[in-house]
């Protein structure tokens, strides 16, 4: 192995590049429309175009992530995590193609990727799981009749992906229909699969997972637990590792779950096996991430041990070097910065980054893909960077956090900064006893106030722009984003790069109840009603996907709506009228 290509973009991408850098590899890039002037796409010795910035025409698109890795003569294929990592066909067409594939199997992605199988291969491993059904779920009334049987509330979830992607969770008859059918709708998003699965939900678990590593050779190292019970909407906010409040007794069955596991599917390379802890201290499988984690960096700072170049050296066929055994050393923690607004229950928030300043100093790492002008596409997922510190112990780690978080300057867009500000502060989160729905339970992020993103100018090329200004003797350095011109002397604009359709841009109507306007820049995917019928107030009328997740929109007032302006696959910005109801 001389050279990777790295099928990814963003954060991961970038730390792709450097751990493959630091083994002497040439290190390949691969971008879309959007992602031309990427950070990864500098980074990198090469980089290639592979398509439009929707992710189906790029980083989904298996023949032109493998035409790049023919033009660019690359060795091997590392897919990151999300796109294409867990897609068995991607893995088999990687080697097929005579390239080195940076994971497991291909075999065992389609077991282990597939929440229905990996259920059924942990049972038979001796590793209990979470009562569900052992078969992907086809029809609305199978789930009608595991919720009679089980009692709500139930989840309804993804069978390829995870992450909370294409999760829903149902606590009552009346809302299954729709829930069984947005969550179908989100894994095809997500997956490019509607399989979905249904299980019994857990209301104040924990979730703990345990990092694994294995070799060629056989060699299995679990390399500890992290904690991931700090979410929202069943995706991760804050991880940590070691886990708090964990006994050595716990950490050892986890260990012996894990190492079962991944000898009876014949894993081979990192995975991530995660588990729910009950409150009555039962462990349940969840799932198996046949992929690097967004969370390994926590593992990587308590371990000394970097998981993305074990990767690479196992993919080449190398023997592991670390102990099957690590203790690890001090404590870590990770927050994931995200382009959401918590004080609009994480509405996410597309736009241009205006300014970007990393804290730094003892225990500190920033991963990240983006500075100052980087847009926040609706294409993609919006996790901006990922804030990891670590402590001595959990104390100094927390104190270091908050810290770190304070110094951390994004503006432009709403993120989640301020929300971890809050998190440190709750008393369950600093004594260790949170749970995944606690954000959601016991935390009021209302009185949380950010400026609302622009939308991203995706329809036109700009270019960045400064300017010194003085207000009141002050001196003042203003960023702004302006069209680029094909030429002084001609005053023509240049072409655009792409021009979707589109609805205006303008803002809706600011006066009346009844103007029904886009909370954010998204894609309508469902209408409820046409145009003539009459709606309640606190009525689903719309869906709108934005970063993959979709967003309900809600009637505001009783009424008949007289004027419809949307239909699905129109895409809208911030403030565009979807319609009128009087």
């Amino acid at each position: 192995m001389k050279s990777v290509l790295i099928a990814n973009r963003g954060e991961i991408a970038v730390r792709v590049i450097r751990a493959a850098r630091e083994l002497g590899l040439r290190t390949i890039a691969v971008y879309s429309e959007l992602d031309r002037d990427s950070i990864h796409t500098k980074l990198a010795d090469e980089a290639y175009y592979i398509g439009g910035s929707p992710a189906a025409e790029s980083y989904l698109n298996i023949d032109n992530v493998l035409k790049a890795a023919r033009e660019s003569k690359a060795d091997a294929i590392h897919p990151g995590y999300g796109f294409l990592a867990e897609n068995s066909g991607f893995a088999q067409a990687v080697m097929d193609a005579g390239l080195i594939w940076v994971g497991p199997p291909p075999s065992v992605i389609a077991t282990m990727g597939d929440k229905v199988a990996s259920r059924r291969a942990a049972i038979a491993a001796g590793v209990p799981s979470v009562p569900g059904t052992t078969d992907p779920v086809e029809s609305v009334d199978v789930a009608r009749s595991f919720a009679e049987e089980h009692g709500f509330p139930i989840a309804i979830k993804a069978a390829h992906g995870g992450g909370g992607k294409g999760l829903k969770v149902v606590r009552a008859m009346e809302d299954l229909d729709d829930a069984f059918e947005s969550a179908r709708r989100e894994a095809d998003a997500w997956f490019s699969n509607p399989d979905v699965y249904i299980e019994r939900y857990l209301d104040r678990p924990r979730h703990i997972e345990a990092q694994m590593i294995v070799d060629t050779h056989g060699t299995a190292v679990f390399l500890g637990d992290r904690d991931c019970s700090m979410q929202r909407r069943h995706q991760k906010l804050i991880e940590e590792s070691p886990a708090p409040n964990f006994s050595a007794e716990q950490r050892e069955a986890l260990a012996e779950a894990a190492m079962k596991l991944c000898k009876a599917s014949g894993y081979v390379n990192a995975g991530t096996i995660e588990f729910l802890l009950d409150e009555d201290g039962t462990f349940y499988f969840l799932e198996m991430n046949t992929r690097i984690q967004v969370e390994h960096c926590v593992t990587e700072m308590v371990t000394g041990i970097d998981l993305v170049k074990e990767q690479l050296r196992v993919a080449r066929g190398d023997a592991l070097t670390i102990e099957s055994v690590y203790e690890p050393f001090g404590h870590s923690i990770e927050f994931r910065i995200n382009a959401e607004d918590p004080g609009r229950n994480f509405l996410p928030t597309p736009g241009v980054i205006v300014r970007y300043e990393e804290p730094g100093g003892f225990g500190i790492r920033v991963d990240s893909g983006v500075t100052a002008g980087s847009a926040i596409s609706q294409y993609y997922d919006n996790l901006i960077a990922k804030l990891v510190v670590w402590g001595r112990d959990r104390d100094e780690a927390l104190e270091r956090g908050k810290r770190a978080l304070n110094e951390f300057v994004i503006t432009g867009i709403a993120t989640t900064t301020p929300a971890h500000l809050i998190f440190l502060d709750t008393d369950k989160f600093r004594s260790g006893t949170h749970y995944t729905t606690f954000v959601e339970s016991e935390v009021d992020l209302s009185d949380i106030a950010q400026p609302m993103a622009a939308a991203v100018p995706e329809d036109e090329e700009l270019e960045r722009r400064t300017m010194t200004v003085e207000v009141g003797g002050r001196r003042f350095g203003v960023t702004y984003w302006s069209p680029v011109f094909a030429g002084a002397m001609t005053g023509q604009k240049a072409a655009p790069r792409r021009r979707p359709p589109k609805l205006g841009r303008a803002a809706g109507p600011a006066t009346g109840d009844g103007v029904v306007t886009a909370p954010m820049q998204g894609t309508i995917v469902k209408v409820h009603h046409t145009a003539g019928q009459s709606v309640k107030a606190g009525e689903p009328i719309a869906v709108l996907e934005a970063m993959k997740m979709e967003n309900e929109i809600k009637a505001p007032i009783d009424g008949a709506i007289v004027d419809l302006r949307v239909q699905p696959g129109d895409t809208v910005t911030v403030g565009g009228v979807i319609m009128i109801i009087k």
